[in-house]
């Protein structure tokens, strides 16, 4: 495993050897921008490993993508390697279906600390709640990023991640449908505490998320890409384009559903992957971008 090889496939040249918030910021952001968040290996017949050399050999050489424990996961060496103070941490994803956050913890993220301050880094979320800079962890504080505001509240050592979501305008949706979504402004993401993990925590937890039946990642292929200005989403045959603050507090988003033929295609031209395998794409009822 090479950093120089890592930054190739995340296209970075900048400068590295500060240990800064610029530095650290500019890697995130080259990330997410190069390595789609995404489940397809479950879909294709293969097997999702925790294991770092297996994760650099999908996302570094075959140039794939992951879902959190990969990409997280890959972050944590990449920052390592280079001298981040980082620390891994387990987080109970909110489930608005539910209205409750997950019993168990099922998200991995990163904490780096530099001069003396914590920020949280997670390069593994996907679709519209993907931070694109790390966010500092202090409790009540708005931090503005392009995808929306994102904060912290923390209460008895919890940390609970929100995200005030724009307005969003989708011209193939219903007027009441948009107002729908305009209520929704506030969405719960995660909760997690600053207890250390080990990848090794995380083992039942992958082998779960890809074999349960009721897995969201079971029932849907998922695959996204943060782009300069919004992001790439698909979902099983559903292909979404958002564009952030199109207009003043506005969201644009963009659905056109594909054939099986284009699926493929489409995943060559907007998220750069080829696969080994034939995909299934799978979309059941429990995931949206709203």
């Amino acid at each position: 495993m090479d950093i120089a090889d890592y930054f190739t496939r995340i296209s970075y040249n900048g400068a590295y050897k500060n240990l800064d918030l610029e530095t650290l910021t500019a890697i995130l952001q080259h990330h997410i921008r190069a390595v789609p968040f995404e489940n397809l290996s479950i879909h294709c017949g293969e097997t999702i490993e925790l294991d770092l050399e297996p994760i650099y050999d999908k996302i570094v050489r075959k140039k794939r993508g992951g879902w959190c424990m990969e990409n997280n996961h890959l972050l944590s060496w990449v920052l390592k390697t280079l001298g981040y103070d980082t620390t891994m941490l387990a987080a109970k994803v909110y489930i608005p279906e539910e209205n409750a956050y997950s019993h168990y913890a099922n998200h991995l993220l990163l904490k780096v600390v530099l001069d003396g301050k914590a920020y949280i880094v997670d390069g593994g979320f996907g679709m519209d709640y993907q931070m694109w800079q790390p966010m500092e962890l202090i409790s009540g504080k708005d931090q503005p990023q392009v995808p929306g505001i994102f904060h912290f509240m923390e209460d008895k050592g919890i940390w609970y991640f929100e995200k005030i979501k724009r307005k969003q305008y989708n011209p193939k949706q219903s007027r009441s449908n948009s107002d729908h979504l305009e209520k929704k402004a506030r969405r719960k993401i995660y909760l997690f505490t600053l207890e250390p993990q080990e990848i090794e925590n995380f083992r039942s937890l992958n082998v779960h998320l890809q074999t349960s039946p009721d897995s969201l990642f079971v029932i849907k292929s998922i695959c996204s890409l943060q782009t300069p200005d919004g992001l790439w989403a698909l979902v099983g045959w559903t292909l979404t384009k958002v564009k952030y603050n199109y207009k003043e507090n506005m969201d644009l988003l963009e659905t056109t559903t594909l054939t099986d033929e284009e699926v493929e295609k489409t995943l060559q031209d907007k998220f750069g992957i080829m696969l080994d395998r034939k995909l299934v794409p799978v979309n059941s009822s429990r995931l949206s971008l709203a």
